[in-house]
């Protein structure tokens, strides 16, 4: 029986227009009433998630999620237990490659969203709307004094990809690097994934990770796919990531994940 539900959210819990539709709401609804964790599994930053851990009654002390890629695992009331950041020096060493080969840069703290670029990238502007956290331009230094729970690389998809082929070979072994989207490329510690979150959690709660499912469509998901006993792709996701799967379930237009829990968890609690 499946205990833990990771689910990543755009793309897959959210419906194209971001928003999660009623039938979503009510497979969530049942699924905790029947005792199964539900983790929002997702790159944004904790106040980026508060409203749909609001809209899905994901709020208690019992509730877990994952945020910032595997960056922080957290309660859904704000208490840390897992944590792994990002170094003044990987900032710095970062910020100067990306004002090398010509990228828009911005770090994400608990507290905002930080870049030392005065001309400030279109994508910047538009993380920091969508997880609704402020936006501040500090210069590279007094940005290394943070704690940085991640930082991403941002601009059209033609100009990013570009840009990727000039970074340091090194960088993609001294960190977890995930393009999240077209548009972003996300840096974060080694030992930082969704994967190794959702591993980490499962273990805390004394579950076994053939009693974990994993919801997700893009590659950021894929290390949570790759170690979840039933890893689940959406209809819209990603080729490449549906040969690693269990179940292909609904495109996210579609109430995908409401399709998922229905079938393939909650069955075997009314069995």
């Amino acid at each position: 029986m499946i205990k833990l539900v990771a689910i990543d959210l755009d793309g897959t819990l959210l419906d194209p227009n971001r928003q999660i539709t009623a039938e979503v709401k009510s497979a969530v609804k049942k699924a905790k009433a029947a005792g199964v964790k539900i983790v929002i599994t997702t790159g944004r930053p904790l106040p980026g998630v508060v409203d749909i851990l609001k809209a899905l009654e994901l709020t208690d002390q019992s509730d877990y999620v994952i945020t910032y890629n595997g960056g922080l695992v957290q309660r859904a009331t704000g208490e840390e237990f897992i944590k792994e950041t990002l170094s003044s020096e990987d900032w710095l060493d970062l910020d100067a490659a990306a004002r090398k080969i010509g990228l828009p840069i911005h770090a994400i703290t608990r507290e905002g969203i930080y870049t030392p670029n005065h001309d400030v990238g279109r994508y910047t502007v538009q993380e920091a709307q969508m997880v609704k956290m402020p936006l501040y331009i500090r210069q590279p230094e007094d940005i290394a004094a943070l704690e940085i729970a991640k930082v991403m690389m941002v601009d059209e998809q033609e100009a990013l990809d570009d840009g990727i082929a000039y970074l340091p070979f090194e960088f993609f072994e001294r960190y977890n690097v995930v393009k999240s989207t077209p548009y972003y490329l996300e840096f974060m510690n080694k030992k930082a994934s969704k994967g190794s979150a959702v591993k980490h959690l499962a273990e805390k709660l004394s579950f076994d990770l053939d009693e974990v499912m994993a919801i997700g469509d893009e590659e950021n998901d894929r290390s949570m796919l790759e170690v979840a006993g039933c890893p689940v792709v959406m209809e819209n996701g990603k080729t490449e990531l549906k040969k690693i799967a269990k179940h292909i379930t609904k495109s996210n237009a579609k109430s995908g994940v409401a399709h998922a829990i229905n079938e393939w968890v909650l069955k075997d609690y009314q069995a």
